[in-house]
Formats: structure tokens, C-alpha cells, sequence
């Protein structure tokens, strides 16, 4: 009885068994009516690229202007030294959260596991799978690992105005990623390493919007500089517990 839903569709959230606020970044005029009375908002950030920064920041003002005490936000993992694109909207976010005088966490997300095995059953049905990440080793988690440690940081204490760098125990490059495929098929699956344009253009020819093909072939671009390895394993202290193994999340995703 203490968790308000924010959706954009309270109908759609009927059945989530708490109470359900319309709520949408891209309208500022209901924004703060839909926050009286919270005291600690997850602010989880737009899928808009491009878009998320004024729409966080509208979120942000009507947070102030509707009392909400402390805001956690997901960010991206090193985003004041990423070499990913995303990072910029990300950085600015947290510059506006932090300008606001509100108390604030900041849960700078690595990359989900799910980003990647969800092009599983693709690869082995092409047989192969594709990137241009190189080399670049990825520390990534599962959404079940982030969404718990946000759940950790807005339930306990003495998470105020701190800066948390969250990224999975294991890492691995895509060439581990299509051996352990491999492993779990029984099938050949190697890895073909492609120019950022190549990958970008393939995946258009997918028929992802060119922004999103554009934003994930740079981010496998950053992920080759490093952009996405960590191995503080600040997540797993977190949330008690070790980050759910790739292997795990790659069977569930092969099913």
C-alpha cells in the first residue's frame, strides 16, 4: 500500500496489485498531480534517444514542485568517462538531478545481459552472431539484478546522494557469448566481428528504426574501448547476492 505504479496506461497495470498514476515524460502538465504524495521516485530513464533529457528534466522540476523528497535514477555505467553515445543524455540527467537539490542516488546501470541474448535464437537460425565489439570485454547483468538493487536503495537506508557503478561479476567478450551459444545448442555458432556501419546497416535491414540500429552499433563500438567492462562488483554487495550467470539468462532466452 506504499508503492504508487507511474505508467503511461494505468488500465494496462490493472493487474500489478498497487495503485496506478498515468504518467508520461513528453507531458509536463500532468507530471506533478501524479506525484503528490511520493516520497521517493524511480526515475527509470526514457527509451526516447534523443528525446530523455528534457523529458527527464521535466520530471525533475515536477518532482521539486510536488515535494518528492529523494530521486533514484538509472543512469549508464562510467557515464562522466563512457565512450558510448547514450552516455551524454545520461550525464546531463544526473547534472539536473543533482542541480535540483534533491536528494538523489544514482544507479549507473551496465549493460543488460538480455541486450545480447535476445539475438540468440537469431544467431543460431543465421549461424552466427554478429557485433562489433571486438575484443572488448562486457560485464553486463540481468534486468533482475538491477531492478533488485534499485528495489535494495529505495527500501534501506543510507543510499543518499551517492553514485553507485553497477555492472555484472562475470565478464565476456561476443566470442565468448557465441561459444557458450555453441556450448548450449550443440551447434556452431561463431562470432563474425563487423565495422560499426556494417552491423548498423544489417540491423536496419532487420527492420530496426535507424536510431536504434545506429545506437547499438555504437555501443558495441564503446564496448570494444571498454565502455562496458567493471569489475567493482558493486552490484553483487548490493543486492547480497552473486549477478545471475550469462549462461543462465542465455537458457532462458533459448527456450
Amino acid at each position: 500500500d506504499s508503492i504508487v505504479a507511474l505508467v503511461r496506461n494505468p488500465a494496462k497495470a490493472a493487474d500489478l496489485g498497487v495503485e496506478a498514476r498515468a504518467f508520461d515524460y513528453t507531458q509536463p502538465e500532468i507530471l506533478v498531480a501524479s506525484l503528490k504524495g511520493i516520497d521517493k521516485l524511480l526515475l527509470i530513464s526514457g527509451n526516447e534517444i534523443g528525446q530523455r533529457l528534457p523529458q527527464h528534466k521535466a520530471v525533475v522540476e515536477a518532482a521539486k514542485q510536488a515535494g518528492v523528497k529523494q530521486i533514484t535514477y538509472t543512469s549508464i555505467l562510467h557515464a562522466d568517462s563512457s565512450p558510448l553515445g547514450l552516455a551524454g543524455e545520461h550525464l546531463g540527467t544526473e547534472v539536473a538531478i543533482k542541480e535540483s537539490g534533491l536528494t538523489y542516488t544514482i544507479l549507473r546501470n551496465g549493460w543488460y545481459t538480455e541486450n545480447y541474448t535476445g539475438s540468440a535464437k537469431g544467431a543460431v537460425g543465421a549461424g552466427a552472431f554478429i557485433g562489433n565489439a571486438g575484443d572488448g570485454k562486457i560485464a553486463s547483468a540481468a534486468r533482475v539484478d538491477y531492478a533488485e538493487a534499485a528495489a535494495v536503495v529505495l527500501a534501506g537506508e543510507g543510499h543518499e546522494n551517492k553514485t553507485y557503478e553497477l555492472a555484472g561479476d562475470e565478464a565476456y567478450t561476443l566470442t565468448e557469448l557465441a561459444e557458450e551459444i555453441s556450448r548450449q545448442t550443440g551447434k556452431d555458432i561463431p562470432y563474425n566481428n563487423l565495422t560499426e556501419a556494417e552491423y548498423a546497416g544489417i540491423l536496419k535491414s532487420f527492420g530496426l528504426p535507424d536510431g536504434l540500429a545506429e545506437m547499438l552499433a555504437d555501443s558495441d563500438t564503446g564496448a570494444s574501448k571498454g565502455g562496458l567492462f567493471d569489475d567493482s562488483h558493486v552490484l553483487s554487495a548490493l543486492i547480497g547476492r552473486p549477478t545471475t550467470p550469462l549462461a543462465e539468462v542465455l537458457a532462458d532466452a533459448l527456450v
